[in-house]
């Protein structure tokens, strides 16, 4: 359109300094694709995904040997949310404001950075709680405020990782505050002469650690439990290393998407709620042969502080699509948040005596690797 915000984007960016911002920690590790940007509201992208293969000997012969098929599946990534933050104006509004308050570009730039703010808010709390549901496996006590006393539970959960595959580089440990906190006070860090620097004790520096990048999000899921109880394994030959769908029985309650299980020496992430005497654990599945009769016990409500891989879980955003005819706005822009560096669009709707200002996105997440997510619970 000819019309252009311009004289509004100083106003914009100006705001970005005045209101205050949460810590985001997610948002720039994960995946961002732009060719998956283009997929339309609750258009579905399928990327297909390779399953293991299994060796065999080489035995010279005359003849070719049998032909090796496999069984490719596939994920799903669909733009789930269209979401925008409107605030409007009358002319009578802004000019009360600029004559006798502290001025109407003065409010509209706040309004903006809180709009910015709460899209960028939801799409870190939809990408921490993806991941925390659809994570591989977890450690730490429920409850418990984890990195009290040492870096054990950061080492578990590198072994975690490197145990399930992951990938050595990328990867990345997003702590709530309550953990960050203690993260700070542990001396091995804070001591210059064991730390080897002064920027944790100094300027409050997550050092990376153990491969991790250590950082913070003011959204890291805290995922309620469900009501299960006094469940058993319940197949007569067990189950072995890699099982993935569990048969229970006995018990009483709901087992959720997004618990945490304790079945044998290790906590595992629930991906689909029971059913049918069913559960469904995240890949790769038990890490120790599990026999019959097997207590499964459920972990109580927890934090979910994340360690994981930038391939482990994507992000669609984009901005949301004009019809062929345009729309009523006579204004719109484009404007990148330089804290999330996500792209927002700025669209002005006059109307009678009055403007309704709106900031909007569409976006969606997707965890495309489980086996790349370990929880640290607290």
């Amino acid at each position: 359109m000819a019309n252009t915000l311009s004289g509004l984007i100083q106003d914009a960016y100006a705001a970005l300094d005045v209101v205050a911002r949460e810590q985001i920690g997610i948002i720039p590790t994960v995946t961002r694709d732009a060719r998956l940007d283009r997929v339309a509201l609750g258009q579905t992208v399928r990327i297909p995904a390779v399953p293991t293969n299994a060796a065999r000997d080489i035995v010279p012969a005359m003849a070719l040997p049998t032909r090796a098929d496999q069984v490719l599946t596939n994920t799903g990534i669909t733009i789930s949310k269209l979401r925008a933050v409107p605030f409007s104006w009358t002319g009578e509004e802004a000019y009360a404001m600029d004559e006798a308050g502290p001025g109407f570009l003065s409010i509209q730039q706040n309004q903006i950075a809180q709009a910015f703010r709460t899209l960028v808010n939801e799409i870190e709390t939809d990408l921490g709680l993806a991941m925390a549901t659809y994570g591989s496996r977890a450690y730490g006590t429920s409850g418990t405020t984890p990195l009290g006393t040492n870096l054990a539970e950061i080492a578990k959960l590198v072994q975690i990782l490197d145990d399930n595959g992951a990938p050595q580089n990328e990867r990345f440990l997003t702590l709530n505050s309550t953990a960050a906190a203690g993260y700070l006070s542990l001396t091995q860090l804070s001591n210059v002469n064991q730390a080897g620097t002064d920027d944790t004790l100094r300027n409050g520096t997550l050092a990376d650690l153990f491969g991790l990048n250590i950082r913070k999000s003011a959204f890291v899921p805290s995922v309620a439990a469900g009501t299960g109880s006094g469940y058993l394994i319940n197949n007569s030959g067990g189950y072995g290393v890699g099982a993935t769908s569990l048969t229970l029985d006995t018990g009483t309650g709901t087992i959720l998407a997004g618990d945490v299980l304790t079945i044998g020496n290790h906590k595992y992430v629930v991906n689909t709620a029971l059913a049918s005497n069913v559960v469904v654990i995240a890949a790769p599945g038990l890490r120790e042969v599990i026999a019959d009769n097997a207590a499964v016990a459920v972990n109580a409500t927890s934090a979910r502080n994340l360690a994981y891989t930038r391939s482990s879980t994507v992000l669609i955003e984009r901005l949301p699509e004009l019809p062929n005819m345009q729309d009523l706005a006579t204004m719109r822009e484009t404007l990148v948040d330089p804290i999330s560096s996500l792209a927002f669009e700025l669209a002005a709707y006059p109307g009678y005596r009055m403007t309704t200002y709106e900031i909007s996105a569409a976006w969606g997440v997707k965890v495309i690797k489980p086996e790349f997510i370990a929880e640290l619970l607290g």
